[in-house]
């Protein structure tokens, strides 16, 4: 038995059901996910992916099932408590602003204050500069130190992944949710991607990586759960599976 199989999951779906009024878009759909375990989503639009990150996240609230995160039961909010608790999700358009540099970027929302001549409160920058570039550093990903202080818009697509992903990691996230990380990126900051999960992994980081390309869901995944038409189709192991059925699940052929 592996590692992760030996020890208890940091999520586990129990039976997660959601409608939109006469529409079931998830039903039962039941899974465990272990810390350093990459879990991939696999399936067609409208198979039930989207609906069920934002049930793990805290958008949607679930009809019926539970979500167990580290043993207990979870009832979230909104996704701020979701990030809080350590499930943090970063989507497809990566909720970068643009017009900040990277440290502003890792600390939005949450900027260190310290006070100038003890009275006037003022954002600490080179505080979350040196941050950002201490959580880069861990993640070995390699952004030279002078565009740490450029707007996040000088940087390349795999760039602005990772520190998307630093920021996450800067505040503890324990459960990654990556939704299309390479869908916009070229071939090689696919694998920079792909590589930067690899490292994510040793560092216990639990994740589900959603994408529609098999090649990256191969590379990366432990286990492949497909949904089809809001149900579980079928998981399978990489190494024990082929494109082929993998394609067949979702389709339902």
């Amino acid at each position: 038995m592996s590692e992760a199989g030996a020890t208890a999951p940091i999520l586990a779906c129990r039976g997660l059901t959601k409608r939109f009024g006469g529409v079931t878009a998830l039903e039962n759909v039941s899974f465990d996910l272990h810390r350093g375990e990459v879990l991939a989503l696999a399936g067609d639009n409208g198979a039930g992916k989207s609906t069920l990150i934002k049930a793990i996240s805290g958008v949607h609230h679930p009809d019926e099932g539970e979500i167990l995160f580290k043993g207990e039961r979870l009832t979230l909010a909104n996704p701020r408590h979701a990030r809080e608790v350590g499930i943090e999700t970063i989507y497809q358009d990566l909720a970068l602003a643009d017009n900040l540099d990277v440290g502003a970027n890792v600390f939005l929302g949450r900027e260190p204050v310290v006070r100038a001549l003890g009275l006037l409160p003022r954002i600490d920058r080179r505080a979350m500069r040196m941050a950002a570039a201490g959580v880069l550093e861990t993640l070995e990903i390699d952004i030279a130190p002078k565009k740490l202080g450029l707007p996040v818009r000088s940087l390349s697509g795999g760039q602005r992944q990772a520190v998307a992903i630093g920021r996450a990691i800067y505040w503890k996230a324990e459960l990654l949710i990556m939704d299309e990380p390479t869908a916009a990126l070229g071939v090689p900051e696919q694998r920079k991607v792909v590589e930067l999960i690899h490292r994510l992994k040793r560092q216990n980081v639990a994740i589900i990586f959603i994408s529609h390309n098999l090649i990256d869901i191969f590379a990366v995944a432990d286990r492949i759960l497909v949904l089809r038409r809001g149900q579980k189709a079928g998981e399978r192991r990489p190494a024990e599976t082929s494109h082929d059925e993998i394609v067949k699940l979702m389709v339902g052929g």
